[in-house]
């Protein structure tokens, strides 16, 4: 009779974790279209969560991400396995601002070198602010390729796309140049809704 149960419970516990994973629908096929996207330039809200993995040369991390964008800025939270490791980084027109969550805040009016150095990595997250909805930076040059396009010497291809409110969104996005390898999985999307916490 305990065996029944527990087996029952387990088999509960499966389905409820298949089913809280499959909150978005992965579309395999779709190959990347900037025109069908170009819309998404005017969104001035949305935010997602995933994980992201960055490889230098000498150098390689992984974090859990939640990134909040509004019109006036972007918030960035990254955090290693069970919330450890806690940064928040949070970019406005003109500055950059990083709380690692031990009392001391960092500032800089230079955000892209300021990231850079305190990252150890060279990270372009101004283009990212762009690039993870699936779009080109605006008024720099960009080249079209099947699964992306290449911009300001880096490789941005889409690997997979997921349905969010009747839009066609990145899941898996990878930026690539000769230093430095991004990937982002995006788990969850929200677009124009409040901010994530």
């Amino acid at each position: 009779m305990l065996n029944s149960q527990w087996r029952w419970l387990s088999l509960g516990m499966v389905f409820l974790v298949m089913t809280a994973c499959s909150t978005a629908q992965v579309d395999e096929g779709v190959k990347y279209s900037k025109s069908a996207k170009k819309h998404l330039y005017h969104l001035d809200h949305w935010s997602f969560r995933g994980r992201l993995a960055l490889t230098g040369k000498k150098d390689a991390w992984q974090a859990s991400i939640a990134w909040t964008h509004e019109a006036d800025g972007d918030e960035i939270k990254l955090s290693g396995p069970l919330g450890q490791g806690s940064t928040m980084v949070r970019l406005s027109k003109d500055e950059v601002v990083i709380d690692r969550g031990d009392g001391k805040v960092l500032a800089s009016k230079q955000p892209e070198e300021f990231i850079n150095q305190q990252l150890g990595l060279a990270v372009p997250v101004r283009s990212l602010r762009y690039w993870v909805v699936g779009l080109p930076e605006p008024k720099t040059s960009f080249v079209l390729t099947v699964d992306g396009f290449v911009q300001s010497g880096w490789l941005i291809e889409y690997k997979q796309e997921q349905a969010v409110n009747n839009e066609l969104l990145p899941r898996k996005v990878s930026v690539i140049n000769e230093q430095v390898k991004l990937k982002l999985m995006i788990d969850q999307w929200g677009l124009n809704d409040a901010k994530t916490k």
